[in-house]
């Protein structure tokens, strides 16, 4: 009796159709130089049987949903009971394979590939008065009936990094007094093997417009990810005390995304701190300023 691929020697219908099937038939030529053949990415046939699953004696064959970029892009699964053909060449008529029970079997991101691992004997397959493999060709055949087509639950999985090593970055502004821009970005760098840069907006942002250095760190290659992928990291911003090395730093943690690139502070340093000469903030008209990013996750959707 056939197997459904992962499934529990479930019972098998078998019959004979005077009909061919509806969707889709393949005639193979020389089938004895086959070791392995897929079909126009619907079906994949194991002419000595699937050896992964350690199938012996018999043809396996699978019915393999074509656009899997799809069922991962639209997170969906589609529903679907199919039948496998056999053309008995001799007496012009099909043996069909087939759930007995007629049960549909979903095809999503993770298992997007359903059959039979003991299609027929192969001695049953080969044997002439059978009639299947005759002149050393055959024709198999599918029908498959989509029977609703949905969109699954989210899942995630978080992988720790153990033993996360700290990456930094130091930016060496010059001229500072005559940044006119809102606000500028350091060169990328790398943490973790993503790219990060620094931005800084030198008079300042939203509530504290004119009167603050506000700071962030943002991820630079965010276009990069998969749709729902994260990045956990615990970042420190400073602007370094030339003078007496004391330094300012804000610390934080932040889950970068596409949809959030940036993390930081609006009120990292006063201006009026930030200018006055004791600070060592500004030396020469140049500031100094550094990022420290250590990535301890990354979460991907399932």
């Amino acid at each position: 009796m056939a197997n459904l691929v992962y499934s529990n020697l479930e019972e098998v219908g078998r019959c004979i159709s005077e009909a061919a099937p509806r969707h889709y038939i393949i005639k193979i030529m020389s089938f004895s130089l086959l070791a392995k053949t897929g079909i126009d990415k619907k079906l994949v046939l194991y002419p000595h049987g699937n050896k992964s699953r350690n199938v012996k004696e018999h043809l396996s064959l699978y019915l393999v949903f074509a656009d899997v970029a799809s069922l991962i892009r639209l997170d969906s699964e589609v529903h679907a009971v199919f039948r496998f053909f056999l053309l008995d060449q001799t007496k012009d008529n099909y043996l069909v394979v087939h759930d007995a029970a007629g049960k549909e079997r979903p095809f999503h991101r993770s298992m997007h590939q359903w059959g039979f691992d003991q299609l027929i004997p192969i001695r049953s397959f080969n044997d002439v008065g059978n009639g299947y493999l005759l002149d050393d060709s055959c024709v198999f055949g599918a029908e498959v009936f989509v029977t609703k087509e949905m969109s699954s639950g989210k899942g995630e999985c978080l992988s720790m990094i153990k033993d996360a090593l700290s990456s930094k970055h130091v930016w060496k502004i010059e001229n500072f007094s005559n940044l006119d821009s809102e606000y500028n970005e350091s060169q990328q760098f790398f943490a973790a093997n993503h790219k990060w840069k620094i931005h800084l907006f030198p008079r300042g942002r939203r509530h504290e417009l004119g009167t603050h250095i506000s700071m962030y760190l943002a991820l630079a290659d965010s276009a990069t990810l998969l749709d729902g992928s994260k990045i956990f990291a615990e970042f420190t911003l400073r602007i370094l005390d030339q003078q007496q090395r004391r330094h300012i730093a804000g610390k934080v943690s932040h889950w970068f995304s596409s949809s959030s690139q940036e993390s930081g502070f609006e009120n990292f340093v006063s201006l009026a701190y930030f200018y006055h000469a004791s600070s060592g903030c500004l030396v020469k008209d140049i500031c100094m300023v550094e990022a420290e990013v250590t990535v301890h996750a990354v979460s991907n959707t399932l």
